[in-house]
């Protein structure tokens, strides 16, 4: 038999260069496959961060009664840290939504968006683009509008402002610029503490700036808040005109009093008006009568002596 009869015959067989050829091509396959699956694996990760720091109405735990009177529980702590981050949302939300309404409105880009109330009709104001569309008053409208600046500039210092806070410094703004509203707030900062600073802190100290308050537009908050430093410490409280009717003795008294007030509440004053406010609130409350009766009591006193 011969060597041909036992030839099993493999095939053609390859040259070394197509052999190479097609390793190559077959690592050329692998790595695409590799970085297919890389890009996949990249892919739903970026997916999953983004659902994680998604905010929404359904990553808020729904309220349960406590599990206890004493400590919270480890689960209690979890929850109220994710209910935290969602109040803490709501400043963000107000200078979004402010930057969003301005940008909006600066560029009148709802004169293309049909009018919800009148068919074949086009909104042609911000006001009522935003009342029809979305609820938001006019007046709610333009102080969204007119604080978002301040709030994203408190924002990139640290502070969270809400917008109680920011109002106040709203007219501050329009007066003298942006610099000086976060200048003033640095300057409450400063001298209050940072968990301190509220909305009437902050009132009473742009009401304490003379009208005639000169500010350079080329300075920086920081400098602008140095000079705002020296004009509060030399600023005269301003009150109201005090009533003929009550006493140069007894005026003197209630500031003495409102003197030590302040040091109880850790205040560097109190002015008058804000005491007298307070007193004419506490004589009205009909919940707790104490101070009707002391002004009844006084009164009773006083008229047994005529």
């Amino acid at each position: 038999m011969s060597e041909k009869q036992f030839d099993l015959g493999w095939g053609d067989e390859e040259e070394p260069e197509q052999a190479a050829d097609t390793l190559t091509v077959v690592d050329r396959a692998r790595d695409v496959h590799r970085q297919q699956t890389q890009a996949t694996l990249i892919a739903e990760h970026v997916a999953a961060a983004v659902e994680e720091a998604r905010p929404g109405l359904d990553k808020i735990p729904d309220p349960v009664e406590p599990a206890g009177e004493g400590e919270l529980t480890a689960e209690e702590k979890e929850r109220l840290d994710v209910c935290v981050g969602g109040v803490e949302l709501l400043t963000t939300a107000f200078w979004i939504a402010g930057k969003s309404l301005d940008t909006i409105a600066t560029g009148r880009l709802f004169r293309r968006i049909p009018h919800k109330l009148k068919p074949g009709e086009y909104y042609t104001t911000i006001e009522d683009w935003c009342w029809t569309e979305h609820g938001i008053k006019q007046t709610r409208c333009s102080k969204l509008r007119a604080g978002w600046r301040i709030g994203q500039a408190l924002a990139a210092r640290g502070y969270d402002a809400p917008e109680g806070q920011v109002r106040e410094l709203v007219p501050l703004k329009n007066k003298h610029g942006l610099n000086a509203a976060v200048a003033l707030y640095e300057v409450v900062v400063q001298a209050d503490g940072k968990d301190k600073v509220t909305a009437e802190r902050l009132r009473e100290t742009v009401k304490m700036l003379p009208g005639d308050l000169a500010l350079k537009d080329d300075e920086d908050a920081d400098q602008i808040a140095r000079m705002l430093e020296g004009v509060l410490e030399n600023a005269e409280p301003k009150e109201l005109p005090a009533s003929t009717a009550i006493p140069a003795a007894v005026r003197r008294s209630v500031d003495r009093r409102a003197v030590a007030l302040a040091d109880v509440l850790n205040r560097s004053r109190i002015p008058r008006t804000e005491v007298e406010r307070h007193l004419l609130e506490a004589f009205a409350d009909e919940d707790d009568t104490t101070v009707f009766d002391a002004v009844l009591a006084r009164m009773k006193h006083a008229g047994g002596k005529k």
